[in-house]
């Protein structure tokens, strides 16, 4: 069985008020988000769309029409993360910003280089984000490793959903088949509320590390505590925090650590 990690887009809509200049479409864990539906309603509500590409880097949505875009390609500003963790990391934090638009590409270079345009003269308040030199390097050689790298984790994928893709209690990752899956995590669900951290138990002592992203919702995050928000308003992302575990997908797993992986997984629910 399968579950869907990302928000549906009437929920987009729902959410939508005179306030609103911007949708930030999430493509979380390594899939697309709805980029049909999200366009169309940044389209008619003349709304930019940005899309949050730091754990899709090289996944790709094709559209009714029959083209093909890579994520972070679609909306007036695309972003990433190089870090470490990441499919294509660095050797500590960086990141990169994506927009077709000259105009907007020269303010976010400007904001990322302290507000300035000119040596010395800040034209605004901006930020010290410059990606180094050095790290620079590093990623332009690992980017022409990254199609391997993106094949071998979905190769690992392949083999968790042949494996546990029919254990009662447990989802495996959805998948939209109009979007290719570069799995930057495989995240399972887990039914019941306590079941979660029983098999993270588990898996900790039999020696396989997992991670739960995330713990805690933006909404009951106390750094948004301001706008109001309570527990309940997002039942789906509270359930989805108290159910989630990540398992080992990075290229390197050979074919014997995946199986003693599901198999401890499986043992759990026979168990």
């Amino acid at each position: 069985r399968c579950t869907a990690t990302t928000a549906p887009v009437r929920g987009v809509r729902a959410a939508l008020t005179p306030r609103t200049g911007a949708v930030v479409a999430v493509h979380l864990f390594g899939q697309c988000a709805d980029l049909e539906e999200i366009s169309e309603v940044c389209r008619t509500a003349n709304l930019a769309l940005i899309e949050d590409n730091a754990q899709a880097l090289g996944a790709t949505f094709t559209f009714a029409n029959g083209a093909t875009a890579h994520a972070g390609t679609v909306g007036e500003v695309g972003t990433t993360s190089f870090f470490p963790s990441k499919n294509l990391g660095c050797l500590g934090d960086g990141g990169a910003l994506f927009t077709r638009d000259p105009t907007r590409a020269h303010l976010l270079y400007q904001l990322a280089n302290h507000g300035q345009r000119q040596k010395y003269h800040h034209q605004r308040v901006g930020l010290n984000s410059r990606l180094d030199t050095l790290q620079a390097a590093l990623l332009r050689v690992k980017l022409r490793h990254l199609p391997a790298a993106q094949a071998a984790r979905q190769a690992v994928a392949a083999c968790y959903d042949a494996a546990l893709g029919a254990v009662p209690g447990l989802h495996i990752p959805a998948r939209d088949a109009r979007s290719s899956h570069v799995f930057h995590q495989y995240t399972l669900v887990v039914e019941g509320d306590s079941q979660r951290d029983a098999l993270q138990q588990h898996l900790t002592q039999h020696g396989v590390p997992s991670a739960v992203y995330y713990p805690l919702p933006v909404h009951e995050q106390p750094a948004y505590g301001y706008l109001g928000y309570r527990a309940g308003q997002f039942p789906v992302a509270e359930r989805l925090c108290r159910q989630v575990l990540s398992l080992p997908v990075h290229p390197g797993l050979t074919v014997a650590q995946q199986a003693y992986i599901t198999g401890q997984v499986r043992a759990f629910f026979v168990t």
